[in-house]
C-alpha cells in the first residue's frame, strides 16, 4: 500500500481504501499443525485471518512476536484468526520437534502450520521472513507488512476488517505492547551492522587470513585487527554451506560491530549435547553488556541450536570486538544478527 497512514484515529474513518490484492491462499501444503487442527481456507470464511510467516531463529520475527501475540489476545474473540505459518531457513528448522519447543518457549498461542517443505509459502508467493498477510471475511487479501515495523497501521487495518464483517465494535484503542528481552525492538539509530551468516553460501566480510575453505577442516586464525562488519574464525572448524562447525575444542569466532544487540544462531550439532562457551567484550568480560543468554563474566552455554542473545550494551554505543570461545567441539554456528 501507498496510502499515507494517519495517527489512529484517521483510518477508522474509512477514508484509505484497502486494495484487494488477491485470495487467501491454500494451507494444503503444510506438513503438520501445532495449536490447532488442519485450518483451510474455505474453513476460514467469515472470519478475519492474519497470516504470519516465521522461522523461530528470525531476530526480525521475534521483535515482531509480541504485537501479534497482543493481536491475537485482544482480537479473537471479535471474529480475528491468527495463523502462524512456520517455513524455516536452516536445516535443524525442518524439524517439528525444534519447532514444537519454540512454539512453547515463545508462547506462541495461535494455530501454527508447519511448513517444512515450503508448500505454504509457494502457495502465498512469499519471500520474506517476517512477512503479514490480512484477509476479510470474503477470504480476499486486502493488506500485507513485509519485514518489521507498521505495527500501528497493521492493527488499524485489523479494526477495520473486523467491523467491515460486522464482528468488531469494540475499542478502537491500539493494544498496548511493551516488548522487552529478545522481544525488544532494534536500537535503529546505533545500528551499524547487518546480518551475516558464517556459512559460505552467503557469508561477507570473512577476515581470516587465506580466507575460507568451503567443505574442508582447516586451522584458522584471526587477524591483528578487523574491520567494522568482519568476522573471523580461529581454531579447528569446517565451513559448510550453511553453518561452521567446531571440529576441536578451543575453537573462536571474532567480530568487530556497531549495534546495541548481538546475537549469534549456533547450537551443538548432536541432540541433548551442550556447548560451553565464554564471551569477550573489547577483550574484557561483558559485565552489564552482557545478553540474555550470558552472564556479567560471559559464560554461557549452549544445549539447542536456536538464536542466543550474546551482547545488549546499556550505555552508548559505539564500534566494539567481539569474541566468543568455546570449549567444546561439534558447535554449529548459522549467522549474526544485530539489534
Amino acid at each position: 500500500m501507498t496510502a499515507d497512514w494517519p495517527v489512529p484515529a484517521g483510518l477508522h474513518a474509512a477514508s484509505v481504501p484497502l486494495p484487494v490484492e488477491g485470495e487467501l491462499a491454500s494451507f494444503g501444503g503444510a506438513t503438520g499443525w501445532l495449536n490447532s487442527e488442519p485450518l483451510t481456507a474455505a474453513g476460514l470464511r467469515g472470519r478475519v485471518v492474519l497470516v504470519s510467516f516465521w522461522t523461530f531463529t528470525c531476530v526480525n520475527w521475534l521483535r515482531q512476536l509480541p504485537y501479534v501475540r497482543a493481536w491475537a489476545d485482544r482480537y479473537a474473540g471479535q471474529g480475528l484468526v491468527v495463523v502462524g505459518v512456520h517455513t524455516p531457513e536452516f536445516g535443524f528448522e525442518h524439524q517439528p520437534a525444534n519447532v514444537r519447543r519454540a512454539v512453547a518457549d515463545l508462547r506462541v498461542g495461535y494455530p501454527v502450520a508447519i511448513d517444512s517443505d515450503y508448500g505454504v509459502w509457494r502457495a502465498f508467493g512469499n519471500h520474506y521472513w517476517p512477512a503479514l498477510y490480512f484477509a476479510d471475511a470474503q477470504g480476499r487479501i486486502r493488506h500485507h507488512q513485509f519485514g518489521e515495523g507498521g505495527y500501528q497501521q497493521s492493527e488499524m487495518v485489523i479494526q477495520r476488517l473486523l467491523a467491515g464483517a460486522g464482528s468488531g465494535g469494540g475499542s478502537q484503542e491500539l493494544v498496548p505492547v511493551e516488548p522487552g528481552g529478545i522481544e525488544a525492538q532494534a536500537d535503529w539509530d546505533s545500528l551499524r551492522s547487518p546480518e551475516n551468516y558464517t556459512g559460505y553460501e552467503r557469508t561477507e566480510n570473512f577476515a581470516s587470513p587465506g580466507g575460507a575453505a568451503p567443505g574442508q577442516p582447516r586451522a584458522y586464525a584471526v587477524p591483528e585487527r578487523l574491520a567494522l562488519n568482519e568476522w573471523a574464525l580461529a581454531g579447528d572448524w569446517t565451513m559448510g554451506a550453511q553453518a561452521t562447525t567446531l571440529n576441536a575444542p578451543g575453537g573462536r569466532i571474532a567480530c568487530r560491530f556497531q549495534a546495541r544487540d548481538l546475537h549469534l544462531v549456533m547450537g551443538p550439532a548432536a541432540q541433548g549435547a551442550a556447548a560451553g562457551y565464554r564471551v569477550l567484550l573489547d577483550g574484557q568480560p561483558p559485565g552489564p553488556a552482557h545478553g540474555l543468554d550470558v552472564d556479567a563474566e560471559g559464560n554461557g552455554t549452549a544445549t539447542e541450536q536456536r538464536l542466543h542473545q550474546l551482547i545488549r550494551q546499556p550505555g552508548p554505543v559505539a564500534e566494539r570486538t567481539f569474541e566468543v570461545t568455546f570449549d567444546d567441539s561439534g558447535l554449529q554456528a548459522f549467522s549474526f544478527t544485530f539489534g
